[in-house]
């Protein structure tokens, strides 16, 4: 064993942030993904200003809003297969080309509300291919413990997006009107799409259509490889415990009372606890370490979560969400240890069958909770939500250990 390296192959030391960035095609694949999350961001404030203005409902707001968590459970299986059967730099750049027409005829004045739903429907349909293709491609740009510190980099771009696009999004609102907003946001997808297609030289892997089947086929295939594999499949329900620990925020309002400061602060919370949980344990932490460390991070996730049956103070919530935040990071090496681990022309299917899932589970939840809540406390609800997750936590706690038993060839490479 050398100098450079650990037990069973892993890198003996972290990645670093030059060695990431000076990747040209990471860069390329970073600024474009941050500066579509921005335009998403503001398109979101601009639509919820539309739509309440033209409505004056609350709940045809909300109503338009539910739509976005519908494509992804259609497209997840059936479409994310598309990075595994198309070059997956095309796939990205023609999905954030689609985008950016569907959201700037959304800024058409006088366009029906069924209509706008309809586009906003294939919109966030595109990001599932979109988001399968970005995974698969960051595996073959960047093969090695880079992927970790990439994904680290990738939670601070979405958690930093929101901070900004929320936070200019009601001022340049104001200034600009929610349809030029709108194709503020459009403008995003075609600088996004340009930077991909300038930037990526990596198409990725490419699987016959004789290969992969039929959509029903490729559904099943990607099942299988997902879930037949004790090890990626261990990965798997440990992402998918985000179930239990994204309760909180579905239950910030009705816990805050209203207080729109508070809601404000219990939304932050777990997403600060988790920047700054993701840059300790990429930069400072060696990667055999960290699957050793998932699955008690995966419990970290939970556990603050029980304390709520009490229905603590503000700052207290706060400071319990920040640890469950920190918690939530055994995702950086989950993910990384399944994408690395997956066949390369399976990834995009496998990337959205599992995500499908994962949104699939928060949507229920978090509905499950909010009618939970009505007949007992919103902090009693959470509380039963993080004893479930530590369960199901420790039920999981040996995924880590399982890869450092019996890596795969490419988390060991």
């Amino acid at each position: 064993m050398t100098v450079g390296e650990s037990r069973r192959g892993l890198p003996a030391e972290p990645a670093t942030y030059r060695s990431l960035f000076s990747e040209s095609q990471f860069t390329a694949l970073f600024i474009a993904q941050a500066i579509s999350l921005i335009g998403d961001q503001l398109a979101r404030v601009a639509l919820a200003t539309l739509v309440f203005k033209e409505t004056g409902s609350a709940f045809v707001t909300a109503l338009i809003y539910a739509v976005t968590y519908l494509p992804w459970l259609v497209g997840g299986p059936l479409l994310g297969g598309l990075a595994d059967r198309l070059p997956r730099r095309t796939v990205m750049v023609c999905c954030q080309l689609v985008s950016a027409v569907l959201v700037a005829l959304m800024a058409v004045p006088g366009i029906p509300l069924i209509a706008l739903a309809a586009l906003l429907f294939v919109v966030i349909l595109a990001e599932s291919p979109f988001l399968s293709a970005r995974a698969s491609l960051l595996v073959d740009v960047l093969p090695d413990d880079r992927y970790v510190l990439a994904s680290a980099m990738n939670q601070l771009t979405i958690q930093a997006a929101q901070v900004i696009g929320f936070a200019a999004g009601g001022g340049l609102i104001r200034l600009i009107g929610p349809r030029d907003a709108l194709l503020v946001d459009a403008v995003t997808f075609l600088i996004s799409a340009v930077l991909v297609r300038l930037g990526v030289r990596v198409h990725g892997a490419v699987a016959s259509v004789v290969q992969l089947g039929n959509s029903w086929e490729r559904m099943k295939s990607g099942a299988k490889v997902v879930f037949g594999d004790p090890r990626l499949r261990g990965l798997v329900l440990l992402g998918w415990l985000a179930t239990f620990w994204v309760v909180p925020e579905g239950l910030a309002a009705p816990y805050a009372r209203g207080d729109s400061t508070a809601i404000g602060l219990l939304l932050a919370s777990q997403p600060i606890g988790s920047v700054v949980g993701g840059v300790v344990l990429s930069r400072m932490v060696r990667p055999a370490t960290r699957l050793e460390l998932m699955g008690w991070l995966a419990v970290l996730s939970c556990l603050p979560l029980l304390f709520f049956v009490t229905t603590p103070p503000l700052p207290v919530a706060v400071g319990l969400l920040v640890i469950s935040g920190i918690g939530t990071t055994y995702n950086l090496p989950a993910n990384a240890a399944f994408m690395q681990a997956l066949p390369a022309e399976r990834r995009g299917q496998a990337f959205g069958l599992v995500s499908a899932g994962l949104v699939a589970g928060q949507g229920l939840s978090i509905a499950v909770a909010g009618a939970c809540a009505e007949l007992t406390s919103p902090g009693v609800v959470i509380s039963v939500a993080g004893a479930l997750g530590v369960v199901g936590a420790l039920a999981l706690s040996g995924a880590g250990r399982r890869f450092l038993s019996t890596p795969s060839p490419a988390v060991s490479s």
